[in-house]
Formats: structure tokens, sequence, C-alpha cells
């Protein structure tokens, strides 16, 4: 077949035949170049694709919660979403913290792990002194603060009921996937004096976008990646023992079945009801006759342990009396035979 050029390689053919000094086996080398992105080994990636779409459910539903509460709470009216969830270093994220920001550190505590790192939350310094001019009573407006300014000791102060507020809607947005504790540790004003977790450990930063009446601002939540491996590793587990208990619960109704089959059941054809009186009961002799009310080719009905189960026509197999099962008896649609 035929070679079809693509519009590059008529345009090179083209600009060729015009006097261009570029040729088209340039051309078609510039187009067959590989596009790659390198990969760091000394960093790999620890937390799948899949598991960064839960903490960003995980978070949008922390979004809605807090921004809840901050419009309960402040009066005014806010929007919170999450710009990203994305997998780096700890120093990249230290690094773009300044030196007057306040890194809240929150206790986190995991079921079945005695104990976990802890995670970290910033706030952006002109959306908590919004909400701080609120609760004194002002209207929250963004003030131009300078580079340099620092929190004072009330302001630090409101700066914690502020932070707990937002801490208390942690718990339930992780409560649909796992039962966790969140609890303020403290707040730390100078965040290079922080050491609990190392440089090069890998992070999840999730930044959520707070879009407030009269300004704006974010907050950066830092989790750490060993935390994140022990809530993940409970996770998997409770999705096992829930797929366990269904295939135990499977093999539980074969066990069952597999002994009731043994059991012995009595069956009983029924051919016909009568009624008589006490006085025909005593005069009866042998070779008497007793009227069924039943035409000889009807249908006869089977009882499994006095249940009706199936019915079907008398016969004789190997000089035995027997019954041959026609079909099955549908509840509701049989005679009881109480007379």
């Amino acid at each position: 077949m035929a070679e079809v050029l693509s519009q590059s390689q008529i345009d090179a053919l083209l600009n060729s035949l015009q006097g261009s000094d570029e040729t088209i086996d340039e051309i078609d080398k510039k187009a067959s170049d590989a596009k790659y992105r390198k990969y760091d080994f000394y960093s790999p990636k620890k937390f799948t694709k899949d598991k960064l779409k839960i903490l960003k459910s995980i978070f949008d539903n922390y979004s809605r919660m807090a921004g809840s509460q901050i419009n309960g709470l402040f009066r005014t009216s806010s929007e919170l979403s999450v710009i990203t969830v994305e997998e780096q270093r700890y120093y990249e994220f230290a690094n773009a913290l300044n030196d007057n920001d306040i890194l809240t550190i929150v206790n986190v505590t995991v079921p079945n792990i005695s104990q976990s790192p802890p995670l970290l939350i910033n706030a952006s310094m002109s959306l908590m002194l919004s909400l701080i001019d609120r609760m004194l009573g002002g209207v929250g407006e963004e003030a131009d603060i300078d580079e340099y300014y620092t929190y004072t000791e009330i302001e630090m102060a409101l700066y914690r009921k502020v932070i707990q507020y937002l801490i208390g809607a942690l718990k339930d947005s992780w409560s649909s996937y796992i039962n966790l504790n969140f609890k303020l540790d403290r707040l730390e004003e100078n965040p290079g004096m922080f050491q609990e977790i190392g440089v090069d450990e890998t992070i999840v930063i999730v930044v959520i976008d707070v879009d407030l009446k009269e300004c704006t601002g974010r907050l950066n939540v830092c989790i750490p990646g060993t935390l994140l491996l022990n809530i993940f590793e409970i996770m998997e587990k409770k999705k096992h023992n829930a797929l366990g208990d269904e295939l135990r619960s499977q093999d539980n109704r074969n066990d069952i079945f597999s002994s009731i089959k043994s059991s012995d059941l009595l069956v009983q054809a029924k051919v016909g009801d009568a009624v008589i009186t006490l006085d025909d009961i005593y005069n009866l002799h042998v070779g008497d006759v007793i009227n069924l009310n039943t035409p000889k080719e009807s249908d006869i009905q089977l009882y499994v342990e006095s249940q009706p189960w199936f019915k079907g026509q008398l016969g004789v197999h190997k000089r035995n009396v027997a019954v041959q099962i026609d079909d099955l008896i549908e509840k509701g649609n049989y005679q009881t035979g109480e007379n």
C-alpha cells in the first residue's frame, strides 16, 4: 500500500519547493521524536491514581462540610473546592511555607495502630485574618497585609478556635471509609522547626481553595505517606474481610444444605377426603367401601412433613403402589384437607 503523507510532511514538501532551508528529512526526524517524561527512581510514586481519587472524594466531602460550618459560624457565604491532590516530598511542601506561616499539627488516631505521624494543615493568612475579623464583629474584608506580618497573641488564640472548627469536619468526611479521630496537638509558629516528618518522606498534598464573600484563601493539608499507608492497609483488610464474610456465608449455606440432605422426611399421598359419623365408624366391617368423593382419574397430593409439595397420579411400580409426580403445588393453591 502506498504511503500516505501527513499534513506536516505535505507542508514541509511545499516549503522545500519554495526554497526553504529546512529539508523533508529534518521534518520527518522532528515528527518521529518520541515524547516521554523522566521517571525519578530516587523518589518513586507510592500511591496509585485510584487511591488519590479516593482522597479527592474524601476531601470533596470535607469541603462541603467545612463550608457549611463556615457559613453557619461566621455568618457569611463560602465555597470550598479541592484544587489538587498530589504526591510530593515533604521538603517541597516545607519550602513553600513562609517564616510567618502557622503550621497546625493534628494527631490522628488510627484503629489498631499505636502511633502514626501527624497530619499538617496550613491556612493562608488572608483567610484566617478575615475569619478572625468576623469573630470580633468585623465584616471580614481582605486587608493589605505586609509579607512580614506576624499574628498577635490574641489572634493566635482565635486562630486556634477557628482551626478547631475546620478540624472537626475531618472525622465525618472519612467516616464512610474508616473511623479516624482527629485532635489538635499544637500550632507551630516556626514551620522550619518542625522535624517530625523527614524531608525526603513521601506526602500527599491536598490544596483546597476557599472563596468567601469578602476574600479568598487556601487550605493546604499535608498527609504523611506512612499515615496514608496505615489507613489504606486497614481499608484493604476491611474490604477483604467483607468479601471473606460473604464467601463464608455461602460456605455455611452449603454445609447446612449438605447436612440436611441425609435427614429422613415423611412423605404421604392424600387420595381424598370423607366425612362420616361416629356411628358409621362403629359399624364398619371388613369389606365395606368408603366413598372419598374424588374422581378416579383426579390428581392426588403428596405431603412432605405435612406440607403439600407435589401433585401427581396414583399407579403401580414394580408391584408396589406408587405416585407419579406431575407438578409442583404453588403456595396458596391447594386444599388443606382439614375436615
